[in-house]
């Protein structure tokens, strides 16, 4: 890669984001602007996949509400994401976790990471 657009990306790449990774539960906190207001929105679901690096990175974040399944994509570099809590540890053995978007209730959930 060209030397200059690295040294720009990395002025933009994010350094204090939290560690995560598939199967975790996280709370994202992104900014949002209504006309002149601007307020914060909170968005927990579990990460079904991550994609792209450097600050190209993006996350897919699935939540239920109201039963129905309702994803977000992430890029992890934005300005308007302001936090990333990881709420729950989850056991993943695959890179995407596509295969929740057919599941209901609690099989749609995935195990609990043994932490030591």
């Amino acid at each position: 890669m060209n030397e200059k657009v690295r040294e720009i990306e990395q002025r933009y790449r994010r350094t204090d984001a939290a560690e995560f990774s598939i199967g975790d539960t996280v709370r994202v906190h992104v900014r949002i602007r209504e006309g002149e207001k601007e307020r914060t929105q909170a968005f927990e679901g579990t990460v079904l996949s991550r994609q792209g690096n450097g600050s190209n990175e993006t996350f897919t974040v699935r939540r239920v509400a109201s039963g129905i399944g309702v994803e977000r994509i992430f890029p992890l570099s934005s300005p308007n994401v302001q936090s990333i809590v990881v709420t729950r540890r989850g056991k993943a053995r695959r890179a995407k976790l596509y295969y929740l978007r057919k599941r209901t209730g609690k099989s749609a959930k995935t195990k609990a990471k043994d932490i030591q």
